[in-house]
């Protein structure tokens, strides 16, 4: 089940709301933990008991470690949970990739297996692994309650698409939480800027960027429109999942951490990776970089660190060789800002800005392209590989340019900004269930209606 569906706003949400707001304080865990596998099984019906597992199979492995913290009895349960996680996710993702390499390299024809990847088993596997490790570490208790421990993991607010929450963000509100008026309102006010997001401009920034695949002619000005759309698309895409997760968790009784803060605006490829995806980037951080070594190392270590982790962080997007390129791309930037570049970057801003778009765009055509070739087609268009123009390149600039013009506007904290300034005003107390309202039925209108989007009456 999506959030951007007329079945979760309409009937999952106000019922799961109202019986979770009826319910005891003491049984609102068992609620949201029901609630949250009827959520997974309506779109996951094959998987949903591999997320029973993995929650069975983690509590046990927390209470363990807790038990035996100290002795090597907890390090074997530790090792014994993370192969058990990575194991469910190479399998379900990344076994077909590996025998494609294989393949390649030794000339076999071993034929894929083809299985279907769980929804959200990057998630719920991250989530799992942290919780095993800071229990290990001891920088959390184990949850001795098991129905508040699964409610945990199958958290349906960020179970297909982050953010990333640890066990400790939310530790203490699994246990003792209240749900205010102002926070159902904030909440509200927050899933419907997210759900705009993704289904007012995320939704139509796809289209224009899918325009480019299948022109028949392949311009140069069409093909950077679609590079550019996909930029903003994917942007618009996550964030607005995280604004929903956010909101709906607020709603729940619960403060998720933040995932994006305007990446687009950052001056430097170091500062970007501190804006976006920032749970992503936290996690490998603390469970990846800092085991190795982080940068108490040597240089050469430092590097080896970095590509590993980048290397990582491609593959955990995707099982294909564009994300993995895409991500060693970023890691070798990131080495050569922090030897050469960060000085003369933040003495030039504006060249910063335009050398930290142009990178964007560039390595998030390698990120949305099918392929590896593909990219590199679109890549070669982009600079100078065919005709400048055509009639079709110039209509589809014109027809989407305002969704484009939209985009650029609400990718920069100006917005965000705006609605502070107006915050506890009494305008606000007018503007903002206007806002939220419109946003809603706006959303609804094209999910019921998807030629209906009211930046599409808007052209040049």
């Amino acid at each position: 089940m999506l959030f951007s569906s007329v079945v979760f706003l309409y009937v999952f949400l106000p019922l799961t709301l109202l019986t979770y707001r009826l319910a005891p304080k003491q049984a609102r865990n068992t609620v949201l933990l029901i609630a949250s596998l009827l959520f997974y099984f309506y779109g996951e019906q094959k998987y949903t008991l591999l997320l029973v597992i993995s929650s069975l199979s983690d509590y046990v492995h927390g209470l363990y470690i807790e038990s035996h913290r100290g002795q090597k009895g907890a390090k074997i349960a530790l090792i014994s949970s993370l192969v058990i996680n990575l194991a469910m996710l190479g399998v379900f993702k990344y076994l077909d990739f590996f025998i494609g390499i294989v393949n390649s390299l030794l000339g076999t024809s071993i034929a894929p297996v083809g299985l279907p990847l769980p929804i959200g088993i990057s998630f719920f596997t991250f989530q799992t692994m942290s919780y095993t490790i800071d229990v290990y570490r001891g920088d959390a208790h184990a949850q001795r309650n098991l129905i508040s421990f699964a409610a945990y993991v199958c958290l349906f607010p960020q179970l297909v698409a982050g953010p990333i929450v640890r066990y400790t963000d939310i530790d203490t509100e699994l246990s003792d939480r209240s749900v205010t008026v102002d926070d159902l309102a904030a909440g509200a006010r927050r899933f419907a800027v997210g759900l705009g997001k993704k289904v007012l401009i995320a939704n139509l920034l796809g289209e224009l960027a899918a325009l480019y695949p299948a022109a028949a002619e392949k311009t140069v000005l069409l093909a950077w429109t679609a590079a550019i759309a996909y930029l903003f698309q994917i942007y618009f895409d996550f964030s607005g999942y995280s604004d929903m997760a956010i909101g709906l968790g607020r709603m729940l009784g619960f403060h998720f951490p933040e995932n994006f803060d305007h990446p687009y605006c950052s001056r430097s490829v170091t500062e970007f990776w501190r804006r976006w995806h920032m749970t992503m980037g936290g996690w490998f951080r603390d469970y990846v970089y800092i085991p190795l070594g982080g940068s108490r190392v040597g240089p050469w270590k430092r590097y080896r660190n970095i590509l590993i982790v980048w290397m990582l962080t491609g593959l955990w997007h995707g099982a294909a060789w564009n994300f993995v390129v895409w991500g060693l791309c970023y890691g070798v930037l990131l080495m050569i800002e922090k030897r050469f570049l960060l000085g003369f970057l933040d003495r030039h801003r504006v060249f910063s800005h335009v050398y930290l778009l142009a990178v964007s765009v560039i390595l998030f055509t390698v990120f949305g392209a099918d392929s590896l070739s593909g990219a590199a087609q679109q890549l070669a268009v982009m600079f100078g590989g065919g005709t400048l123009w055509n009639g079709d390149a110039v209509y589809y600039l014109r027809s989407y340019a305002v969704i484009l013009l939209v985009s650029a506007v609400g990718a920069t904290p100006l917005l965000r900004d705006l609605a502070r300034r107006v915050e506890h005003t009494r305008a606000a107390t007018v503007l903002e269930p206007l806002v939220t309202a419109g946003l809603l039925l706006l959303s609804t209108a094209y999910l019921i209606d998807g030629s209906f989007n009211p930046f599409l009456y808007f052209r040049f």
